[in-house]
């Protein structure tokens, strides 16, 4: 008995204080997918609540609790983490031939900042008075709300700073860890795109860091920097927060179009289509662009006209260096010999979502329409149509796609594609449905509609659906455990890919390979060679 508690306490600490890059990533997906688990219930929670007219099953107070767990844990806790946490650690570094990342300590340090993140945004169901001012933290009414605002702002600054911590490792590491002969034209799509959001995190994140500040010191310290009536201005709050979080969703869209990339190229057996203009213009272009975008969150908020007009025309620039990635991803299909496993029905299903979110949000961008439905459940659904379910599709299906070489498992096909086939309906019944009831005047984050009872029935499909896509989730679930306790051994390479990652021992071992690689004849993507 002894002997077994021994072994279970080496163990915990072996992982506990581990510095080796793949395991802080794998405990990074732990931590992302514990968030996505709550905040999804959540989004359950919101879904009922609104499935019929009148108060339901809670009051405004604890709804707006969920909104503010479901939207921050989603973003801070599961997207962003899962992409740049464990994608971004587990895999750069075998994909560039590297046996760690730079600084292991730094990246175990922001790994566990991460988790204290999490364990913090978990804390808001027992603190006394939870933030109840949703993800945005909007004034006055953080001010003036009688929620613990302090508690929101330490947890976002907690995040940020393992992002910054994580930002500077993995750079560092792509800039001077490449293996002999890994030129910057050899790289995956998946390195060029992490390391464009690691750009904008470092960038952007002191902005976020800074407002969310600014507010918990105008309610604790008495100072008025969004206080009309001393000086102050709310848009002031406004036009920070946006000037991080819309960048935010380039650093989700990045990872996320580098996961559909290598997913695409293996099982379509092609060379990345354009590989050049991917990069430069595409990868580069939404960097550049990127922080010149926030503005459209802010057309109703009193902007002069002028403002306006730029930024839409900025917003309409941007779908260039998007349109880019998505013409070489479908320009990589062409003409391949496809094979259709789970990993690659995420990728299309990714395609399908994606174009649907973007398409939505070139006339979203025009300030004569987005006046309009500003604020409406149109724009909840062209979110997660665009960055929410495209995004967690690109990561499940990365998932399946590196499951065989991080846990030395196969999965089994059947729950796989059964998964994607039940989420992919969930998703489609929700969201698309959303789109009428936003058009029809539905405003986002209301408790109640009784003013609006003709939307009651739109409102319960939207439910449904949100059922069913929990029912797909579920499966999900259970095709991971599955493999885990009853999956066959996986070979080092099942999916015959050509990329670096997959030329080493499965799962791979300390330091990834005996000798550090030489890839003056290797090219990721050199399918028919």
């Amino acid at each position: 008995m002894s002997g077994s508690g021994g072994g279970v306490g080496k163990f915990l600490k072996e992982w506990i204080f581990t510095i080796d890059h793949k395991r802080v990533g794998i405990l990074y997906l732990i931590g992302s997918l514990a968030a996505f688990a709550v905040a999804g219930l959540m989004a359950m929670l919101i879904r009922v609540e609104l499935s019929s007219v009148g108060p339901t099953i809670t009051d405004p107070n604890t709804y707006n609790v969920w909104l503010y767990f479901h939207g921050a844990a989603m973003i801070l806790g599961f997207q962003i983490p899962a992409l740049t946490g464990f994608f971004a650690n587990w895999l750069i570094p075998l994909q560039i031939g590297a046996k760690d990342v730079a600084f292991p300590r730094l990246n175990a340090l922001s790994l566990w900042l991460f988790w204290m993140g999490i364990i913090l945004a978990l804390l808001t169901f027992v603190v006394p008075n939870p933030p109840d001012i949703m993800w945005t933290g909007y004034p006055p009414y953080s001010i003036l709300s009688p929620g613990n605002t302090a508690f929101y702002t330490f947890t976002v600054l907690i995040m940020g700073f393992a992002s910054i911590a994580g930002g500077v490792n993995l750079i560092t590491t792509i800039i001077y860890m490449r293996a002999p002969g890994m030129r910057w034209g050899k790289l995956n799509m998946f390195v060029w795109c992490t390391m464009a959001a690691f750009c904008i995190q470092l960038i952007f994140v002191p902005i976020l860091g800074t407002a969310v500040t600014m507010v918990s010191m105008d309610k604790y310290l008495g100072t008025t920097f969004f206080s009309p009536t001393s000086g102050g201005d709310v848009l002031l709050y406004q036009n920070l927060f946006w000037f991080y979080s819309h960048p935010a969703v380039y650093v989700i869209l990045l990872p996320v179009l580098g996961i559909i990339f290598d997913i695409v190229a293996t099982f379509a057996r092609n060379r990345i289509f354009n590989y050049k203009v991917a990069v430069y213009g595409g990868v580069g272009g939404i960097t550049l662009v990127s922080g010149e975008v926030w503005v459209h969150h802010l057309y109703a908020s009193g902007m002069p006209n002028w403002i306006r007009v730029g930024m839409m025309m900025s917003t309409l620039l941007i779908s260039v260096p998007v349109g880019l990635c998505m013409l070489s991803i479908i320009g990589t299909l062409y003409r391949g010999a496809i094979e259709f496993k789970t990993p690659m029905l995420y990728a299309i299903g990714f395609i399908f979502l994606f174009l649907i979110g973007g398409l939505t949000g070139i006339p979203l961008a025009l300030a004569s329409l987005d006046i309009y439905v500003h604020d409406t459940h149109f724009i909840v659904a062209h979110f997660h149509y665009v960055m929410a379910v495209a995004g967690t599709f690109s990561i499940v299906g990365g998932i399946y796609y590196f499951w065989p070489k991080f846990t030395g498992k196969m999965y089994n096909e059947t729950l796989g594609k059964l998964g994607f086939a039940v989420t992919f309906i969930g998703v489609n019944v929700t969201f698309f449905t959303m789109f009428f009831v936003g058009l029809e005047g539905m405003p986002r984050r209301y408790f109640d509609y009784a003013q609006m009872p003709q939307l009651e029935d739109g409102q319960r499909l939207v439910t449904y659906g949100a059922f069913v896509l929990a029912v797909g989730f579920l499966i999900t679930l259970i095709s991971w455990l599955h493999s885990l306790f009853a999956g066959k051994p996986a070979p080092d390479n099942p999916w015959g890919s050509k990329s670096l990652e997959w030329t080493t021992s499965t799962p791979p071992g300390p330091g990834n390979w005996p000798d550090v690689p030489n890839c003056e004849k290797f090219d990721p993507y050199g399918y028919g060679e």
